[in-house]
């Protein structure tokens, strides 16, 4: 496999990269984009193309093979890929990525950051920027521009108002509620089993699929839970919680 597919056979094995350098691989479609890209690149002392890839199964095969700090990868080849991105940083999780977009699109950049992406730029990037670009962004940076930044703050608005709204919250049947009723008044398993007319082991069982659906660990933190949203409503809050409960 031909990841250098510019050089010759005998410059794919290149010296070694010196301390500092930021190494780099492109994956892209077009060669004469690479050619010019890896050009810019061999101007710089701090900046080494180590290897490059027309798909994403030669990037695949790329970044198992060279280290790596940085993949410049055109955006085009991530199409019908929803999960590309997570693959490409399980095989290399500190590697960075860099996606050139022909166009902005708001969804698909919200996607592309959420996923894990560091910067998105355009095509048509200068030299200079796309090489401040890589430089910030293997230093530990995020490229991201105005626009961008105003997608994904409100990206994350959305969803945070959608955990909270009332329709997303997980539904509790009636035993449910009188179980959890019971565990926030302080009673043992024995003594809810008692009062709901069943067993010890039922009132197990209930607990373990309460916790599942509340996202919780233990009593305490059920407690905590129905505290916060509301589940149980008392005359106080300190009376919708037993304070045992909540000073252990």
């Amino acid at each position: 496999m031909d990841f250098l597919d510019d050089a010759p056979e005998s410059e794919l094995a290149e010296p070694p990269v010196k301390p500092g350098t930021i190494r780099i691989i492109l994956a892209d479609s077009q060669a004469i984009y690479r050619v010019g890209i890896r050009k810019v690149f061999a101007l710089e002392d701090d900046l080494r193309v180590v290897a490059q890839a027309d798909s994403l199964e030669n990037l695949r095969a790329a970044i198992e093979r060279f280290p790596t700090d940085i993949v410049l990868l055109e955006g085009s080849l991530l199409n019908g890929t929803a999960n590309a991105i997570p693959d490409l940083l399980r095989i290399a999780p500190d590697v960075k990525l860099i996606v050139q977009a022909v166009s902005a699109d708001e969804s698909h950049t919200v996607e592309l950051y959420r996923r894990g992406v560091r910067g998105i730029i355009s095509r048509s990037i200068s030299p200079d920027l796309l090489v401040r670009c890589v430089r910030r962004i293997a230093a530990g940076e995020t490229w991201i521009d105005n626009q961008s930044v105003n997608w994904v703050i409100e990206a994350y608005r959305a969803q945070a108002a959608a955990l909270v709204s009332p329709q997303n919250q997980p539904r509790l049947s009636p035993k449910e509620m009188s179980i959890i009723t019971c565990i926030t008044q302080g009673k043992r398993n024995k003594e809810i089993a008692f009062q709901l007319g069943t067993t010890e082991q039922v009132i197990k069982n209930y607990l373990r699929k309460i916790y599942d659906k509340l996202g919780v660990s233990d009593r305490l933190e059920l407690a905590l839970y129905c505290l916060h949203n509301k589940i149980i409503q008392g005359e106080t809050e300190e009376e919708a919680v037993d304070p045992k409960l909540l000073t252990r």
